[in-house]
């Protein structure tokens, strides 16, 4: 997910162009110094844009960090309310879901922002607050209708939405970003993001699908 971003409907290619290096801005600054440090001042300087714009953009540093958050988990959230608001398959939006989820939290924008957030933990405590509320938060309770529209559908069977979810986020993800965030492995190739999806999807099928190892019905 470290691809350029996307332009909003209500900005001009020109106010893009900014947003994009005011972001690439930030996440070089918070990698080099630190959230508690990254004041939006040197960010400003460092993107080349006014303190001003940054302000009337983001209101102050805690919406900027939040803004990337969001930013960075737009996808997956995208994929997920397009597919609730639709007629289409759950089970086929759940296996596309996994390479988009499991690109976002392994990224390399993921992992500064992770990073950051553990050494802010004993000084403002709140980036890890945002990206929980920006990212997990928000992807969780779309799963979990999702999850609920297929078994509704009579595709898998589960007691409770929560766990089936939870469930799945612990196949896809595992221990993964915790070993990007310490440096213990290398970014995933595409090959093996994928690979490491189907196998998730498969495995939560033959947990969750009917007759599975966990659904009652």
């Amino acid at each position: 997910m470290d691809a350029t971003a996307e332009r909003r409907p209500s900005e001009t290619p020109k106010q893009a162009e900014r947003r994009e290096r005011i972001e690439k801005a930030a996440y070089e600054v918070l990698e080099e110094v630190g959230y508690n440090s990254a004041s939006l001042l040197v960010i400003a300087k460092r993107a080349s844009a006014s303190n001003e714009t940054l302000y009337k953009w983001y209101g102050n540093k805690q919406g900027l960090f939040r803004a990337l958050v969001e930013s960075n988990a737009k996808q997956a959230a995208t994929l997920l309310e397009g597919a609730l608001a639709g007629d289409g398959k759950p089970l086929e939006t759940l296996a596309q879901l996994g390479p988009v989820l499991l690109s976002l939290v392994t990224s390399g924008r993921a992992v500064v922002l992770n990073r950051a957030a553990a050494g802010d933990v004993s000084d403002t405590g709140t980036l890890g607050r945002s990206i929980a509320e920006a990212g997990r938060d928000t992807i969780a309770p779309l799963l979990r209708s999702l999850l609920l529209r297929a078994r509704h559908a009579g595709e898998i069977e589960f007691d409770t939405p929560e766990d089936a979810a939870e469930t799945y986020f612990h196949l896809l993800i595992g221990d993964l970003q915790i070993r990007r965030v310490i440096g213990a492995i290398d970014a995933l190739t595409e090959v093996e993001i994928q690979s490491r999806s189907d196998r998730a999807y498969r495995k939560f099928l033959t947990l969750y699908g009917p007759g599975g190892k966990r659904g009652d019905g």
